[in-house]
């Protein structure tokens, strides 16, 4: 079972600049385009990845919310969601057993999503 202690060395593994913001939630700083921070948060049992990506726009969303889960039925990892007033991208992993492929696979592909999809947001919201 993947401990506190496992996902800091997993980090370290990762290779980007990263740091601790309190007790099992870490902040990567990672360097891809058009991505703030990549929040880990272990909560056992699950390790949580999370992204925010922009505030909602102001009047109806709902073609925002239609992009949101037409592009969430192609996510092989994480999901859009709204938390509060945001637009956010999420993932969770089981800690049982949690490998470091699982843990790096998780976070490339939350990357990988906003890096190739956040400038059709941007385009299409007018954010």
């Amino acid at each position: 079972m993947a401990t506190k202690e496992t996902v800091e060395k997993y980090l370290i593994h990762f290779d980007e600049p990263f740091e601790e913001i309190g007790d099992g939630m870490w902040v990567i700083r990672d360097d891809f385009d058009n991505i703030d921070d990549i929040v880990v948060w272990f909560d056992e049992p699950l390790i949580v990845f999370r992204v925010k990506l922009f505030e909602l726009p102001e009047g109806n969303n709902e073609k925002l919310y239609r992009f949101m889960l037409e592009r969430n039925s192609l996510l092989t990892h994480g999901a859009y969601a709204i938390e509060g007033d945001s637009v956010v991208i999420v993932d969770t992993l089981e800690t049982e057993n949690l490998d470091y492929n699982e843990f790096e696979g998780s976070v490339n592909a939350l990357a990988m999503e906003i890096v190739e999809h956040y400038p059709e947001f941007k385009e299409n919201f007018n954010l």
